[in-house]
């Protein structure tokens, strides 16, 4: 599925992958977020409500440009730049966005951003 993030206010087109999560994720798009710095390689926010985790996959290292669901949290994260792998099934890759485009989120230590569907 194709997707839409608008970053302050430019946009960039990603790609959702069709797991459960990602498709849940979908289901409750169009969302406005206020995207925080965590650990100087990811942004994230709190979904309004949890994702489902079933069938993800084991241990996963997420790279730059990854949307990504962390399930203990029930939070989103935007990784611009490459993270730390995660054993188990804890974080879930939902799609990616293209690299470049990472940039912007680097830059600020919180980022306002909106996420809809650009089917």
């Amino acid at each position: 599925m194709k997707i839409r993030i608008t970053i302050d206010g430019t946009p960039v087109d990603a790609t959702l992958n069709d797991s459960a999560a990602a498709r849940d994720f979908a289901a409750q798009l169009p969302l406005t977020l206020n995207l925080t710095d965590f650990h100087r390689n990811e942004k994230i926010a709190d979904l309004p409500r949890r994702l489902s985790t079933s069938g993800a996959p084991d241990g996963v290292h997420p790279r730059t440009g990854d949307l990504a669901y962390y399930a203990p949290w029930g939070n989103l994260a935007i990784y611009y730049r490459d993270g730390s792998p995660s054993p188990g099934n804890d974080l879930i890759v939902l799609g990616h966005m293209p690299e470049g485009a990472t940039a912007q989120l680097a830059d600020n230590d919180e980022v306002r951003v909106t996420v809809e569907d650009a089917s």
